[in-house]
């Protein structure tokens, strides 16, 4: 999980951040990166793809994280601007919201995906790199994580949607939820599933 780390390393770099975004599926709610520096070697095992572990594992890895990392950021975007500028460019903008976020200026980046971002240092972009960088791995957890709680709170605003559950994705029960409530101010008016039931005025 230190290969791409240990290639940038070789090659002259100091900084080397992961990159990885959570919430790019959701019918609702906001899409959320986070850009970690880990510190070589980590001192707690466990850190994968944040989707193959569980909540409860994700929660410890987090904390975990959060303590021993040398850095840590966060960027987030909201439901408007996705609906407006797109999900793939809000994603992306988040991702450099959280490398902005960081207190230590990075000169190179290991991003989740095949899209640079809008930042001027040498990056990388690596397909399923949250299995293959524990950057990016960690970086995955730390989304979200965020991103979860962030959905869990919103579930207490709008408790008719479940959102604590399912997160805004697009579960049978959520559908069911729209169809029934319409729709509120954190769902993704652009997407399936949602435009059908926005009502103008």
């Amino acid at each position: 999980m230190w290969t791409f780390e240990q290639q940038a390393w070789q090659n002259g770099y100091k900084t080397v951040v992961g990159i990885d975004e959570a919430g790019r599926g959701p019918l609702a709610g906001p899409v959320v990166s986070a850009a970690v520096l880990l510190k070589y070697p980590f001192p707690v095992d466990g850190i994968t793809d944040s989707k193959q572990l569980t909540a409860k594992k994700r929660d410890f890895l987090y904390d975990a994280i959060y303590m021993h990392a040398i850095d840590v950021g966060v960027g987030i975007v909201e439901r408007e601007t996705i609906d407006t500028i797109n999900i793939l460019q809000a994603a992306r903008l988040s991702m450099k919201y959280a490398v902005e976020q960081l207190t230590i200026i990075p000169d190179y980046l290991l991003i989740d995906g095949i899209f640079q971002i809008h930042y001027d240092v040498d990056q990388k972009t690596i397909k399923k790199g949250d299995q293959k960088s524990i950057s990016i791995a960690a970086a995955s957890i730390v989304a979200k994580v965020t991103r979860d709680r962030m959905m869990a709170k919103y579930a207490l605003t709008y408790p008719d949607y479940g959102f604590e559950r399912h997160k805004g994705y697009g579960t049978q029960k959520h559908r069911n939820a729209i169809k029934q409530f319409g729709v509120c101010p954190l769902h993704r008016r652009s997407f399936k599933g949602v435009k059908e039931y926005v009502t103008s005025g």
